[in-house]
């Protein structure tokens, strides 16, 4: 038998305006720690990580950080075709940060097209409280229109960012068992994942490793 280390590799792109807290959510995820200074990203950056989406099914999450200002709109243009998955962010205490989702939307589904990819909008900075700017009905009501999940999330606390990037990948999976996503020749969305030997794979025989079982 061979068990698996992740049965499918997601590319996942995150998108938003400038200083939204994109790049540090992503830090939190992936490495469990909050930075409470964190440079504007230059161009595009990249972060992994293994999860598990249910008992015995692991996937990794290839994620990559884009850079909010134009100037570098077009560097980051070309990561947009190879996702199959996009993070919608905002920052809930700058209102101009969700009023420009929409055109967030629109231009990663223009270069994403033909190909299908799962969204998902998030709020970032909740703990903020007294800064808030948008609501919270603000945001479900956007997600909803545009038929696609909502959920806010606080790097600096930990709230709902292990969930953020754990129902994006849920639903990707879900999608491609159903066969609605599917793996294309020269896409990078989704990748097979890859396979490990379980040691009590092999006996030797003769001093050759002879695949089965050990007593």
């Amino acid at each position: 038998m061979v068990e698996p280390i992740f049965e499918y590799q997601f590319r996942i792109i995150l998108i938003g305006d400038s200083t939204v807290g994109k790049s540090t959510l992503l830090k939190t995820f992936t490495e469990g720690k909050f930075a409470e200074v964190s440079d504007p990203t230059v161009g595009v950056d990249f972060f992994s990580r293994l999860i598990e989406i249910k008992n015995g099914v692991r996937v990794k999450l290839q994620l990559w950080d884009t850079a909010g200002q134009e100037r570098f709109r077009t560097i980051t243009r070309c990561y947009y075709r190879n996702s199959v998955g996009a993070l919608l962010v905002y920052d809930m205490t700058r209102r101009q940060s969700f009023e420009h989702l929409v055109d967030w939307l629109f231009e990663i589904r223009r270069h994403i097209e033909p190909h299908k990819a799962v969204y998902q909008v998030i709020a970032c900075k909740t703990d903020i409280k007294h800064c808030r700017e948008v609501t919270t009905e603000e945001g479900k009501a956007f997600a909803e229109f545009y038929g696609i999940r909502f959920i806010e999330t606080s790097a600096k606390s930990g709230v709902n960012v292990e969930e953020a990037f754990s129902l994006i990948a849920k639903d990707i999976y879900l999608k491609v068992q159903s066969g609605e996503l599917q793996i294309e020749d020269g896409w990078d969305g989704i990748k097979v994942g890859f396979t490990n030997p379980r040691v009590d794979d092999y006996y030797l025989v003769e001093g050759k490793a002879e695949r089965g079982h050990c007593c």
